[in-house]
């Protein structure tokens, strides 16, 4: 199963479209469950409950000690978000292997091969995503930004959107958690997409969104 190369080329162009993060939202479930197309990330805070009950898309963080976890973890593939998902997104491009010495960063080899008997399919996204994201939030964010996960995913979904398809509908986002992401400049993009029509920020408590 080799990863897709194209930006979530499974996600039609003009779907109805839930992009679910990870602070707690404030009801919409049965709205969310309602989308074509719905995506959610890491450990799917509020999945089968407040934040609904479908996932058609799990976007997992591939760098750092959380995916280090995951794969410490056997029964990672039994996790009902898991088991639901039909695709997976990775938001960070393999490193190559001399990149990843001495101290392992990247484990896209590694959840790739976790995940291949699965059947399901794989998105990496591309470095040139990343350097769009960065440009989009240099002028409002200090030194070179580290976009999140949400960010990049969010990002990757509208790049590929038909023109006149429905807004995103984006649930559970708090725009706070790890220091080292611009969440200010985040959220001042993901309200200059909402004024031009293109995505709907729904209300969420503020606790952290996607790394």
């Amino acid at each position: 199963m080799p990863p897709d190369s194209a930006l979530v080329p499974s996600v039609p162009a003009d779907a109805t479209l839930a992009v679910v993060g990870n602070a707690p939202a404030t009801g919409g479930a049965a709205a969310i469950d309602a989308a074509d197309t719905v995506v959610r990330f890491n450990n799917a805070a509020g999945f089968g409950g407040a934040a609904g009950a479908r996932v058609t898309h799990l976007a997992l963080v591939n760098r750092g000690g959380q995916m280090r976890e995951w794969l410490e973890d056997r029964h990672f593939l039994d996790r009902p978000a898991v088991r639901a998902a039909g695709a997976f997104i990775l938001p960070f491009p393999m490193l190559p292997e001399a990149h990843n010495r001495p101290e392992t960063i990247c484990w896209t080899r590694d959840i790739l091969a976790l995940l291949r008997p699965t059947g399901r399919p794989v998105h990496i996204l591309p470095e040139s995503l990343h350097e769009q994201a960065r440009t989009l939030l240099a002028p409002l964010a200090s030194g070179r930004p580290n976009p999140s996960t949400g960010f990049l995913v969010t990002l990757a979904l509208l790049s590929a959107r038909a023109p006149g398809a429905p807004p995103v509908q984006a649930h559970g986002f708090g725009f706070d958690g790890w220091p080292g992401h611009p969440w200010a400049a985040e959220r001042a993009w993901f309200a200059d997409q909402e004024a031009a029509g293109r995505l709907h920020l729904h209300p969420s408590e503020s606790t952290p969104c996607p790394r």
